[in-house]
């Protein structure tokens, strides 16, 4: 059985089609308001599958609780402070590791204009998150990495953000 945490903005379709899969159990974490949300999205919360939480503080979930953990268009919506909290988090609650999906500077014009509780999106380079992760002892996984690229490469498959594979803490 693969236990999945979802955390970013359309939380509730990804855990909806996550929960068709068979051997996949999933949850999420919807890290901004949903009161424009969908009944189906509303009920997910309801039966305590996906709670609506801030993520800057500690999640409410055991230490490696989940197979994988995904994040999606949420970290560059948070300050250095939080995000050394919040990842450090995130990482704490993963088995196999932290996939993470993250805006490129390229695509910084899209993002500009949208903004999250008054906080506008940080557009970090790809060196900077690197950095970033060797400062905070998170390593990435080159072997996952190399499966991706290789699965992309046969698909013709082009990223418009970054993605990076990260392992776990031991």
């Amino acid at each position: 059985m693969h236990k999945i945490l979802h955390v970013g903005p359309d939380t509730c379709s990804v855990v909806s089609k996550l929960l068709k899969e068979k051997e996949t159990e999933a949850s999420g974490v919807e890290p901004y308001d949903i009161e424009d949300a969908d009944r189906n999205c509303k009920a997910i919360v309801k039966k305590g599958i996906m709670p609506v939480a801030d993520i800057k503080f500690p999640l409410p979930y055991r230490p490696k609780s989940f197979s994988l953990v995904i994040v999606l268009d949420a970290l560059e919506y948070l300050s250095p402070r939080y995000l050394n909290k919040t990842l450090l988090d995130l990482a704490r609650v993963s088995i196999d590791g932290l996939v993470i999906f993250t805006g490129s500077p390229s695509h910084r014009k899209a993002k500009v204009s949208e903004s999250i509780y008054g906080r506008v999106a940080k557009m970090r380079s790809s060196s900077w998150w690197v950095k970033y992760f060797v400062q905070t002892s998170l390593e990435e996984n080159e072997a996952t990495i190399k499966k991706f690229e290789h699965a992309a490469t046969k698909m013709s498959y082009v990223s418009k953000c970054q993605i990076f594979y990260l392992m776990p803490f031991h």
